[in-house]
C-alpha cells in the first residue's frame, strides 16, 4: 500500500490505523510505504526528520516513511505519475484529491485499487484485499 501522508491534517489519526494494519499483516508479505506531501493546504511543512519524529512519537509508525514529495502538479514525483496515469499503470487514471489516499499494489508491482482519503485503513475492502478474499 502506498499512501500520501500529512502531519497536520484532519485525517492524520489514520497513522494509528495504518500502523495497526502494518503490525497485523507485515509478516504476510504486506508493506505500507508513506510519502509525506505538503501539497494540500500546507499540512506537512516540516523537514523529513521532523515528519518522521512526529510519526514515530505520536503514532508509533514503523512502516517505511519516504522523503517528502509532490503528489500533484507539474513537479509530481515519478511514483505518483505512475500511480495516477492509466497509460503508465495499466489500471486507471486518478487524481490525488487529498492526504491519505491509498494505492494498493499487488505482489507483481501492479496497481490494483485506489482507495479514497475518507476510507479508513482498517476498512473491510482493504482487509479483504490483503487477505485475498
Amino acid at each position: 500500500m502506498i499512501v500520501n501522508t500529512a502531519s497536520k491534517c484532519g485525517f492524520t489519526p489514520q497513522f494509528k490505523e495504518l500502523q495497526e494494519l502494518y503490525d497485523k499483516y507485515k509478516d504476510q508479505n504486506f508493506i505500507i510505504i508513506g510519502f509525506p506531501s505538503n501539497d494540500f493546504m500546507n499540512q506537512d511543512p516540516g523537514t523529513n526528520e521532523e515528519i518522521l519524529e512526529f510519526c514515530t512519537t505520536n503514532f508509533g509508525v514503523e512502516f517505511p516513511m519516504m522523503s517528502k514529495i509532490k503528489v500533484t502538479g507539474k513537479k509530481k514525483a515519478k511514483i505518483y505519475k505512475y500511480l495516477t496515469d492509466k497509460e503508465l499503470n495499466g489500471y486507471e487514471s486518478s487524481k490525488v484529491n487529498w492526504n491519505f489516499q491509498k494505492y494498493l499494489i499487488n505482489e507483481e508491482g501492479y496497481l490494483v485499487k485506489v482507495i479514497g482519503t475518507k476510507t479508513s485503513p482498517d476498512d473491510e475492502e482493504i482487509i479483504n484485499w490483503i487477505e485475498g478474499k
